[in-house]
C-alpha cells in the first residue's frame, strides 16, 4: 500500500476524551472513530489489525478441531425465557421489540441460541463430541463505557460451545480450549495468564480467565511470579490426547494466579514471599464448564448408549477479539506510539523515502516495494512529499515492526537502513539484504 493513497487520519495531539494509552493511540493512529458512547467505526488501519487477530483465532480454533459457524445478532427473548436468563441478565441486555410487538434482544452471548440449534439436529450420543464457535458482534449496554475498545458497548467476540456426553469428556474440551488459547495469545505476542475466576451470569463451577498484565487493567490480580516464566512455544499438541491436554492445563494452572474476585489470602501466603506479585490485568478471554445447566433447562438431550435420554454436558469459551487489539497496545507501546508484534502487524514493514522526487531514491523504493510484495508480504510505502521527521513520526505512531529508510546519501554507498521499531536499533545494508532479512523474520510466523 502507498501511503499517499491510503486513508490514515492521524492526529498530532492526544484526544481529551481518551483516558488510557490504547484509546489515545488508536484515535491518534487513525484506527477508530467514535460513533456514540462505547461504539466505534473501524477505519482501514484498525480494521486490518482486527482481521489479523481474527485470522489467528480462526486458525487456532480449527487446529483444535472446532467448527466455525455464524449466528444472528438479534435473538428471540423466548429462548432466554426458556433458560431462565431473560429477567436475570440485567440492564446490560439491550431489549427491543419488532413490528409485531415480539420481544427481541441484541445478543450479549449465545448459549441459548446454540443449545436450540443443537437440540434441533443432534439426537444420539454417536454424534458427540461436538464443538462449534463463531466470531460475531455482541452488545452489552455498559453503564459507563470507557477506555475505547477495552470497555465498549459493541464488541467483536469469539464465542465457542462444546457438547459432550459426560463430564469427563466436557473437561477434556475445557482443557483443549485452554491449550488452544495459550497458543493463540502467544502468536499475538502476548503472555496471557490463566487465572481462576468467577463465572458471573454465564454460570458454572469451573472457569478460568486469561489476563494480560498492564497498568491500566480493570482487575487486580495476585500471582506467583513463576507463572510468567511459562511459555507454550513450538510444542506440538495432539488435541485428541486427553492426557497431553490435561498435562498442559495442569502446568499452566497449578501456580497461584487469581483475580481479586477469587483471591484467597491464605493460599497466596503459601507462595514464597519473593514470588508473590500483585498487578493489574486486562481480561482477554474466558472459558467455562457449566455441565447440564442449559441442556436440562432447554431439554437438549441425546439418546445414550442404553437408549435413554441424557442431558449433554456443555461449556462455553470466549475471546475478546476487538478487546485484544487494545490489550496488545497496552502491553506493547512507548512514548512515540504503538509497537506491533510481528504476528498482528497491519503491514509487515514500512518503506520511507527521504527524498521523494529524487530519481534514484524513487527507483530504489519502487524496487523494494515490488520485491517485498512478491514475497507475499505487505509493505507500507510512505511516498508522500513530507519532511523526513514527519514520515518517521507517522511510522513510529502506527508501530510497524520494521522500517526501511531510503535516501540519496545511503544509496551512493549502496545501502539502505533497516530499523527495528521495538529496539530502535538500525543497521545499514544493501537493499537486497534488507528484503532477505524481512523475509526471514516472517518466514516462521
Amino acid at each position: 500500500m502507498r501511503l499517499s493513497r491510503y486513508f490514515l487520519p492521524v492526529l498530532k495531539e492526544n484526544p481529551a476524551e481518551a483516558q488510557i494509552v490504547s484509546h489515545r493511540l488508536m484515535l491518534r493512529a487513525g484506527m477508530i472513530k467514535q460513533s456514540s458512547a462505547g461504539i466505534y467505526s473501524w477505519l482501514p488501519l484498525g480494521f486490518k489489525v482486527l482481521r489479523k487477530i481474527e485470522d489467528i483465532v480462526h486458525e487456532e480454533q480449527q487446529r483444535a478441531g472446532h467448527m466455525p459457524m455464524l449466528m444472528p445478532t438479534i435473538q428471540s427473548a423466548d429462548l432466554w425465557r426458556e433458560s431462565g436468563r431473560y429477567d436475570d441478565y440485567g440492564e446490560e441486555m439491550l431489549r427491543i421489540k419488532d413490528r409485531h410487538d415480539r420481544d427481541m434482544l441484541f445478543t450479549p452471548t449465545a448459549e441459548e441460541m446454540i443449545t436450540d440449534i443443537f437440540r434441533s439436529h443432534v439426537g444420539s450420543y454417536k454424534d458427540l463430541p461436538l464443538t462449534m464457535y463463531q466470531i460475531q458482534w455482541k452488545f452489552r449496554d455498559e453503564r459507563r463505557p470507557r477506555f475505547g475498545v477495552m470497555r465498549g458497548r459493541e464488541f467483536y467476540m469469539k464465542d465457542g460451545y462444546n457438547f459432550d456426553l459426560t463430564k469427563e469428556d466436557a473437561l477434556h474440551a475445557y482443557n483443549r480450549h485452554l491449550v488452544s488459547y495459550l497458543r493463540t495469545y502467544e502468536r499475538m505476542g502476548l503472555q496471557a495468564i490463566p487465572m481462576r475466576a468467577d463465572s458471573g451470569p454465564i454460570g458454572g463451577d469451573d472457569t478460568h480467565e486469561f489476563l494480560v498484565l498492564a497498568e491500566t487493567g480493570e482487575s487486580e490480580v495476585f500471582y506467583d511470579s513463576a507463572v510468567t516464566d511459562l511459555t507454550f512455544g513450538d510444542r506440538e499438541i495432539d488435541y485428541d490426547d486427553v492426557a497431553q491436554c490435561a498435562g498442559v492445563m495442569e502446568e499452566f494452572t497449578t501456580k497461584y494466579a487469581r483475580t481479586d474476585e477469587t483471591h484467597d489470602e491464605a493460599l497466596f501466603n503459601e507462595v514464597p514471599e519473593e514470588r508473590r506479585m500483585t498487578a493489574r490485568g486486562i481480561e482477554v478471554g474466558q472459558i467455562f464448564y457449566f455441565g447440564t445447566k442449559y441442556s436440562e433447562a432447554m431439554k437438549a438431550t441425546v439418546q445414550g448408549p442404553d437408549g435413554k435420554p441424557v442431558p449433554v454436558h456443555m461449556g462455553s469459551h470466549g475471546i475478546g477479539v476487538s478487546r485484544l487489539l487494545g490489550a496488545i497496545i497496552e502491553a506493547s507501546h512507548d512514548d512515540k506510539g504503538i509497537i506491533w508484534p510481528e504476528g498482528v502487524t497491519p503491514y509487515h514493514c514500512g518503506i520511507v523515502n527521504l527524498k521523494q522526487g529524487d530519481e534514484e531514491a524513487d527507483a530504489a523504493c519502487e524496487a523494494l516495494y515490488k520485491s517485498i510484495s512478491a514475497l507475499g508480504l505487505e509493505p507500507l510505502y510512505d511516498d508522500r512529499k513530507e519532511r523526513a521527521g514527519g514520515k518517521f513520526a507517522t511510522m513510529d505512531l502506527i508501530g510497524l515492526p520494521w522500517r526501511i529508510t531510503v535516501g540519496p546519501r545511503g544509496l551512493k554507498n549502496g545501502v539502505v537502513e533497516l530499523t527495528s521499531r521495538k529496539t530502535g536499533e538500525s543497521e545499514e545494508m544493501s537493499p537486497e539484504l534488507a528484503v532477505q532479512k524481512i523475509a526471514e523474520i516472517y518466514a516462521n510466523l
